[in-house]
Formats: structure tokens, sequence, C-alpha cells
């Protein structure tokens, strides 16, 4: 082979690698895919990840799913099963590979229904009953509220204590229905009429189930079951599955849960009781409110670690741990300083009180004279004649004027 002409570009192993990498998670297509493969070297490690392969009869693929997503997985993945993984392709810099980082897993079994999913999406969607402007607001104190889910699953369980807690004069209306099964979707139809119907209507509706695989939650992307929740005069609030789940019940309504119990608390708006608890909470309690709120941006950082894996959040965390500490300081020091200067005004009012005392002016040898007949306070010459009245620190006594110049005139 002729050599070139031209040096050709030369490479460390650790930029031609991140040359790849770019090149790679550039591509649109290869971070939004869906695999299809048989799960093979599973491994759940300590930290909460999951890595394993993917193969098939012709290649393999290794993956690997973060803390977070796995979290919200609901399925036991087991060696040799048939699934499909949705998430990104992108690159492992240490070992050099290409691998799937996965945040979606499911049976291949799936594929068929939730291809009618889409189909039925689109085909409700065109109809315009997805529309936000079709979305009714919420009411902030509602009266009344109707539940439509199973009178035995662990969801109705969870929503009435959630609404005993927040709101506990409002009235519940359960009107039960199957959520899985063939009979489920005509069930729920007429449990969300029946609702519809009473005098006086509730003032919003909880339709709920907890969280399965498509298959146990497909009775809530009936097309029936979607229409009546479209149709309902009474505004609906949909907590099917899980967060990550979504159904077609979910976009006609008019108000999306993650769960169950969200839906219960997003019915029950934070009444006036709660607010004053709440805030006698905070007041009393400042230091564990701070701690709490790191702790939910701790929570929300490792939710978002997977796709800001460049970047580390532990050095605002230190910075905010410091700041804390500093503005607690503060406040102690503060306060100390507020005790202090209080304690010197009240010592110095003190001093002038003692200094405008009358009995102090009386211990520095003064003393107060008054007439005896009618106790009038002798404050010129002319006023002293017969008995005066004298008084001094330690008591008083009485005394006799003598007019010096009378006196002096016996004496001579």
């Amino acid at each position: 082979m002729q050599p070139s002409l031209f040096a050709s570009a030369q490479w460390t192993v650790s930029s031609l690698t991140k040359y790849i990498r770019d090149q790679i998670e550039s591509d649109v297509t290869l971070q939004d895919v869906w695999v299809e493969g048989e799960i093979s070297n599973l491994s759940r490690p300590a930290s909460g990840h999951i890595y394993f392969t993917l193969k098939d009869a012709g290649a393999s693929l290794r993956s690997v799913m973060w803390k977070t997503s796995a979290m919200r997985l609901n399925l036991a993945l087991q060696d040799g099963m048939a699934v499909a993984a949705h998430g990104k392709i992108g690159v492992y810099e240490v070992s050099g590979q290409y691998q799937l980082y996965a945040d979606q897993i499911r049976p291949v079994g799936e594929g068929a229904l939730y291809q009618e999913f889409l189909r039925l999406k689109a085909w409700l969607e065109s109809e315009g009953l997805f529309d936000p402007e079709r979305k009714r607001p919420i009411p902030e104190f509602p009266k009344h509220i109707g539940i439509v889910t199973s009178a035995t699953g662990a969801a109705v369980r969870d929503m009435l204590t959630a609404i005993r807690r927040r709101l506990p004069l409002v009235e519940v209306i359960l009107a039960p229905a199957p959520v899985q099964g063939d009979d489920a979707p005509p069930k729920i139809v007429e449990a969300i009429q029946s609702l519809n119907q009473l005098a006086p209507q509730p003032d919003v509706i909880l339709l709920a189930r907890g969280g399965g695989s498509i298959e146990d939650l497909w009775a809530f992307n009936d097309e029936h079951v979607v229409r009546a929740v479209a149709s309902s005069e009474v505004p609906v609030i949909c907590g099917v599955g899980h967060e990550t789940d979504f159904t077609l019940s979910d976009f006609a309504a008019d108000l999306r849960a993650p769960t169950p119990t969200a839906a219960a608390e997003l019915a029950t708006q934070t009444t006036a009781f709660d607010l004053s608890q709440t805030l006698q909470s905070i007041s009393g309690n400042l230091s564990s409110f701070l701690f709490d709120f790191l702790d939910d941006r701790k929570s929300e950082i490792g939710s978002l670690s997977s796709s800001l894996k460049f970047f580390s959040p532990a050095r605002r965390i230190q910075s905010d741990r410091q700041r804390l500490d500093e503005l607690s300081h503060r406040v102690e020091a503060g306060e100390a300083h507020r005790l202090a200067l209080e304690a010197s005004q009240l010592a110095g009012l003190g001093k002038r009180l003692e200094t405008l005392n009358p009995l102090q002016v009386l211990a520095r040898g003064y003393a107060v004279v008054t007439r005896r007949r009618d106790g009038l306070l002798i404050r010129k010459v002319a006023q002293a004649k017969d008995g005066v009245r004298v008084r001094v620190s330690d008591g008083e006594f009485d005394a006799e004027v003598v007019d010096r110049k009378t006196q002096a005139a016996k004496r001579k």
C-alpha cells in the first residue's frame, strides 16, 4: 500500500473514544430506541443499578438501568426473559464499549398492545377528546368526592386515608367497579355515569387503581371508558398506576395524577387549618424544615443523575450545607446581640428611675418641709409660720419656726 503524502491525525485512546461517544450521542435516532432481545448476565449490585446483556441469535448489547429507573420497574427480570428495553445508546469510555442506558423495560408480548394503544390514542386525539381546552379546573374546596375503583384494593384505602387526613369533612361516594379483566370497562363506564346522575352531583370524580403491567391497566385504555371520562359532567382526576404509567383515560381526564394517593391529594386543597398547622410547625422547627428541603433537593438530583452524569451536584450540596451553618450562626449571634442590647437598655432605665426616686434625694441630706396644720409644702420663708413637719430619709419629726430677728432682739 502506497503511504499517504499527508500525515493522518494521531489520536489518544481517550480522545478517540470521546469522539466516538460524541458521534453516537449526537445521533437523535440512537437517543430514543426500543431494543428487543433476551436477557443474560443479569446483575443487581448493592448500588441498586441493574446490569444485563440483551442478545439475539446474531449479536449482544451491553445494557444498564440506573437505580432511579429501576425503582419504578414493575417487572421481575430474569436471565432468558424476552424483553423490549427503551433508552439511549452511549459509550462507556473506561472499557471502550457502546451500551444501552435503559429507562423502561417491558415483556416482548406487550408490543402488540402498545401498538393498539398508539392507534387508539391517535384516533381519539383526532376527535379532540384530549384537547387542553376541554380541561376544567378542579374545585378548591369540594364537599362531595366520587371515587371509581375496586372496593377491595389498596388504592381505595390509600385515597380514603389521604382525604380524611387533608379534608376530613368531605363526603366520599364510592362507586365500586372492577379495574381489571374483560368485565371491567362496562362496569367503570356504569360507575362514572351513576356518579354523574346523583343529586347533588359530586364536585370531582377520582378514577384510580394501583400499578401493573400494560395488560393490567388495559381497561383504562378501552374506548368506551375514555369516552365516558371525556363526557363526564363532573371534572375527573385520573390516578391510574404508578408515576411512569400512562393510559388513554389520563389524556381524557381533566387532570392526571401519578398515583391514586396523588389523585386524592389533588382533589383536596389545603385547608386553613392545615395551613395554620403547617406554619406553626415551620416556625417551631426551622432547622428540621431546612434539612427536609435539602433531602428533597438531593432526591431530585438523584432522579436527574442519569442525564446529568457529567455534572456532579456534590459541590453545590456542600455549599448549601455550609450556607445553612452560616445562617444558623448568624441567627444565634443576632438573637444574643438583641438580648444583650435590651438588657443594657433595661439597666439604663433602672438607673434613671433610681435617680428620680425622691427618697434618694432625702438620703443625700435634703428634707421635705410642710406646714403642720394643713400639710402645705413650704417653698418660701413667708410660708413658714407656727409649727412645721420635716420629713427626712428615715422618717418625720415636728419643729417650731423661730424668727431670727425677733430672737436677736430679745437677747439684747
